[in-house]
C-alpha cells in the first residue's frame, strides 16, 4: 500500500469517527414530564434550547394524578425518556411501577426539598413552590446536560422574576382580605391560601372525583353560616354539583379556582398556562371576598 492511500485511509477514519461524535452530541435530552404543571415548568426552564425535547405523560386533560393508571403510550413515552421529572410527594402512584420498568431511568421529583403542608402535594400552586420547583428542573437538567446548565438557569431566572412580579402585584391585591376564610372543592390551594394570608375554612371534598356524603355537605353549610365565609370554590376540573348544593342552602355564589393541572398543550400556549391561571385565580379571589 503506497503512501497516499494510506494518508487517504487515516483521514477518512479520522472524518468518519469525527462524524460518529458529531451524531452522538447530536443525540437530544428528552425529557419527561409527569403531568401538566411540571410540564410547564419544564417548557419555561428549557425555553429556546436546541437539542432538549420536553414530552408530557399525562394528557394535558387528565387532572391531578391521584388515582392514574398508565397506557402502553405512557410506557414507551417512559422507555424513550433520558429523565423523567415528577411532581413527587405523593401525586404520582405509579413511580414504583417505573422504577421497576426501567431502573436505569433518572426519575427526579421537582418538590424536593420543599416544605410540605399536612402532605398535600399541591406545592405548585404557590408563589413559592412553584419558584423552587424551577429551581430543582433547571438543576437536574444541568446535570444531564452541562453544555447547557448556565442557559436552563439563566431560563429559570427569567421565569423566577415573573413569578415573583406577579406575587407583589397578587399580595397588595389581596392584602385587604388577610385572614379572610373560604371554602374550597378540594384540598389544592393551602399553599396558596398561606402565600395571601387566607385561611382554608373547609373542604368540600377530601379526594378529588369523591362526592360528599349528605352528612359532610350539612356540615359544610353549617360551617359557611358560622364563619361567615364569603369565598366558595369549584375547580374547572370537576363537576359544580356538590358546590352547587352548599351555594344554594347558603346564598353564596361558586367561584372557579384553578389549581393548573389542565391545559393548552403546545408549548407557547402551554409556557404562559401557570402565570395566567395563578393571575385569574387572584382576580377570581378578590372579587368572591369583596
Amino acid at each position: 500500500m503506497n503512501l497516499s492511500v494510506c494518508k487517504s485511509l487515516v483521514l477518512c477514519g479520522v472524518v468518519l469517527a469525527g462524524f460518529r461524535a458529531g451524531a452522538a452530541q447530536a443525540e437530544p435530552l428528552r425529557v419527561l414530564t409527569s403531568f401538566y404543571p411540571v410540564y410547564v415548568a419544564a417548557l419555561n426552564v428549557t425555553a429556546g434550547i436546541d437539542g432538549v425535547e420536553v414530552d408530557n405523560l399525562a394528557s394535558p386533560r387528565v387532572g391531578c394524578l391521584h388515582d392514574y393508571q398508565m397506557t402502553t403510550g405512557d410506557a414507551r413515552k417512559i422507555a424513550a425518556a433520558d429523565v423523567f421529572l415528577v411532581n413527587g410527594a405523593g401525586m404520582e402512584p405509579f413511580l414504583e411501577s417505573v422504577a421497576r420498568q426501567s431502573p436505569r431511568l433518572r426519575v427526579v421529583e421537582v418538590s424536593r426539598g420543599i416544605p410540605l403542608l399536612d402532605g398535600n402535594p399541591h406545592v405548585w400552586v404557590s408563589f413559592e413552590g412553584a419558584r423552587r420547583q424551577v429551581d430543582n428542573i433547571a438543576e437536574v437538567l444541568g446535570e444531564a446536560s452541562p453544555a447547557n446548565a448556565e442557559a436552563f438557569r439563566a431560563n429559570a431566572g427569567r421565569y423566577k422574576e415573573r413569578i415573583n412580579a406577579l406575587e407583589m402585584r397578587a399580595r397588595e391585591r389581596m392584602r385587604p382580605f388577610a385572614g379572610a376564610p373560604i371554602v374550597t372543592f378540594h384540598a389544592a390551594f393551602p399553599y396558596l391560601a398561606r402565600d395571601l394570608g387566607l385561611e382554608i375554612a373547609g373542604v368540600i371534598a377530601r379526594e378529588p372525583g369523591s362526592e360528599p356524603v349528605a352528612q359532610e355537605l350539612a356540615a359544610t353549610i353549617e360551617l359557611v353560616r358560622a364563619r361567615h365565609v364569603k369565598g366558595l370554590f369549584a375547580e374547572p376540573q370537576f363537576p359544580e354539583q356538590s358546590a352547587g348544593i352548599v351555594a344554594r342552602e347558603t346564598g353564596l355564589t361558586v367561584h372557579e379556582l384553578d389549581p393548573v393541572v389542565t391545559g393548552p398543550s403546545a408549548p407557547e400556549e402551554a409556557r404562559e398556562a401557570w402565570l395566567r391561571a395563578m393571575e385569574n385565580n387572584v382576580s377570581v379571589l378578590a372579587q368572591a371576598l369583596r
